[in-house]
């Protein structure tokens, strides 16, 4: 009979593990504002929401008039926020669940299902998808790039399947930097204090001859450890480097090539252990040619390798080859289509140099295509418009899926849009579904791999209302209900005893819930951004499942609000209050927490600036049980950032 320590111990590991193979290392980035920055800010609230984002539809469409859940975070926001990661900036996206729970580890979801593995959100830079085949979920503790090189960030809330694929199941995170052109000189950067301890950047960028620009930059950081809730240290402090460089060529009026690429390497602490080491790069290739105003072509390949080694657990060397092509054009008067295809190739080695666990076989080689069809009909020109369209992909372990969606956008007036959705998307079987045994060797007393472990299901329903009732306020709401089938669970192999346990399909359920954004121009000089979510869970097992009764970890009420202030003497104020409520299953107490940043520009190529962070506690806890619960404290750095 299996006792009570052991069942315990092993319900941990089984239940860590995708945190703990979230260990690494992970940053932030800045660098050169320049002219599109400086344009950027001089935009009125009318003029933000005629920005054109392409994550939606995959092709340009107005910010007020797209038939989704849909925010975009600029570089101005980012800049003014004090964010030092991609993580702290997506706070700034009130549609989404964010979740510190240490010193590098972040949980960061839509619509629910939040953890440090979340594994039903899509996330991409520059094209290339970021989430791990391991797991389905993304290392946020090594996606970095020099902030100020972020162009804007859209995040969808919602199912993004037909354009995206597998695992843009809850949202869409796509974040886009900046073209060389518009990243030209020198800047340099550094700053430190209580968190990050330290940093430093440099990124110069220059033209190599007509029509071709060229950036490169460097960056390192130092964090410093978080504490557990009883005081003992989490002995987690960690520091990386990262370098790259973008090359821009237009090749002609309606050509243009992109070649990127970054390297990095980093070392994290861990307790009892020896440091966590990560490493990686990745190099991307784009072509597209405009042939009219709508019809395009696009060409786009990536290589991305990573490395992780967590000493008493885990390694794994991961290769990814990527190709995918879109074409765009019109169809009479009334159809704009866009079709695609694309290809992937991961090479898996996972090294199994640890009793604890293994992954088997350890050595893979998988293959995975798509293509897709979306046409939009115009029903009422410049009125109403539908979106028909569906995503075909073929995976090595459930063969096709199939992922359709219709949405409907009527322009009610120029002030308004009103959009309406239905659509299918599946999250697709990861490693750690079919192929995770513990221990390492068998017998398999404590998890079994399932080989019959399928795609979980959602069908969603969405409506929206945008509407900017004066020139200076606009307002957006979604509301939605998710019907989910298949979703992941921890089965007995044999229903009379405790262990081995594997990963089945044995739950389902629903979510509801509402989104609601407003910003308010209060001045020219003063900015109010709020935001508030409600969302309810509503998780059961399935006849014959043996999991044990679903918990979800997700506030049911958060809401944020957002201050930018620009005072006299090139000063600016930032300040953002945000409230999560309890996490009742993981028993988090509600919180709130203040951010704030004073920020100086003496003269156009300087700027200094001062940020706290988490200003109203002396510390606090954002996530985890209580056992493995970390707690955030008050901090405060500096930054000098410069600019020729």
């Amino acid at each position: 009979m299996t006792s009570p320590r052991k069942r315990r111990s092993a319900q941990r590991l089984i239940l860590a593990v995708p945190a703990l193979l979230f260990s690494g290392l992970a940053a932030a980035q800045t660098a050169n504002a320049g002219p599109a920055m400086t344009a950027l800010k001089k935009l009125s609230l009318e003029e933000l929401m005629g920005l054109e984002v392409t994550s939606v539809s995959k092709r340009p469409e107005k910010l007020s008039e797209t038939a989704s859940a849909i925010q975009v975070i600029t570089n101005e926001d980012i800049r003014r926020s004090g964010a030092t990661s991609l993580a702290e900036a997506l706070r700034l996206a009130t549609n989404l669940q964010v979740a510190q729970l240490d010193s590098r580890q972040w949980a960061i979801s839509a619509r629910g299902f939040n953890n440090s593995s979340a594994n039903k959100l899509l996330v991409l830079m520059d094209g290339r998808t970021l989430y791990s085949p391991l797991h389905a979920a993304v290392f946020w503790d090594v996606q970095d790039t020099l902030l100020e090189d972020v162009d804007r960030i859209e995040v969808i809330s919602g199912p993004g399947a037909t354009q995206w694929g597998a695992n843009a199941v809850n949202g869409v995170i796509n974040i886009t930097t900046k073209s060389a052109k518009d990243t030209q000189g020198l800047l340099v950067e550094g700053g430190g204090g209580s968190a990050p301890t330290g940093f430093g950047g440099v990124r110069y960028g220059g033209t190599l001859a007509p029509g071709v620009h060229y950036r490169i930059y460097g960056k390192y950081f130092d964090r410093a450890r978080t504490q557990f809730s009883n005081g003992r240290s989490g002995a987690n402090d960690w520091r990386m480097s990262q370098g790259g460089f973008r090359v821009d060529w237009d090749a002609a009026a309606d050509n243009h090539l992109t070649l990127q690429g970054d390297v990095y390497d980093g070392h994290l602490g861990q307790p009892g252990a020896a440091d966590v080491d990560v490493s990686g790069g990745n190099l991307l290739g784009r072509w597209s040619r405009t042939l009219s105003d709508k019809s395009n072509l696009s060409l786009q390949w990536y290589y991305d390798r990573t490395h992780r080694r967590i000493p008493g657990t885990f390694a794994e060397d991961l290769g990814t080859y990527d190709i995918d092509f879109q074409h765009r054009f019109p169809l009479g008067d009334r159809h704009d289509l866009i079709w695609g295809a694309g290809y992937r190739l991961i090479d898996d080695q996972q090294h199994n140099d640890y009793p604890v666990l293994a992954f088997l076989p350890a050595h893979v080689r998988r293959e995975s295509f798509n293509v897709f069809v979306q046409d939009e009909i115009t029903l009422v020109k410049d009125r109403l418009h539908l979106t028909l369209g569906t995503k075909l992909e073929h995976n090595f372990y459930t063969g096709f899926e199939s992922q359709p969606s219709a949405r409907l956008s009527w322009l009610a007036s120029k002030e308004q849009t009103v959009w309406a959705a239905v659509s299918r998307a599946v999250r697709t079987p990861s490693r750690i579904d079919g192929e995770f045994y513990a221990p390492r060797d068998p017998p398999f007393t404590l998890l079994q791999g399932n080989p019959n472990f399928v795609s979980e299901e959602l069908l969603a329903y969405e409506f929206g209302w945008r509407v900017q009732p004066s020139p200076r306020l606009s307002l957006a709401l979604a509301a939605f209900y998710h019907d989910y089938d298949k979703l992941r669970s921890t089965e007995r192999v044999n229903p009379a005893a405790p262990f081995p346990l594997f990963l089945g399909n044995g739950q389902a359920g629903s979510a509801t819930g509402a989104e609601l954004t407003a910003d308010y121009r209060v001045t020219d000089r003063w900015r109010l951004r709020a935001g508030y979510t409600q969302l309810h869970l509503d998780l059961r097992n399935k006849p014959g499942s043996t999991a044990p009764a679903p918990t979800d970890t997700d506030p049911e009420h958060q809401f944020s609000v957002c201050s930018s202030l620009d005072l006299p003497g090139h000063c600016e104020f930032d300040a953002a209050y945000r409230f999560v409520a309890r996490l009742t299953a993981a028993r988090v107490p509600a919180y709130d927490e203040v951010d704030a940043r004073l920020g100086w520009t003496p003269t156009p190529s300087l700027e200094i600036s001062v940020v706290g962070q988490n200003l109203l506690h002396a510390q606090h806890a954002e996530f985890n049980t209580a056992t493995a619960r970390q707690e955030l404290a008050r901090g405060v750095y500096g930054k000098i950032t410069w600019r020729y």
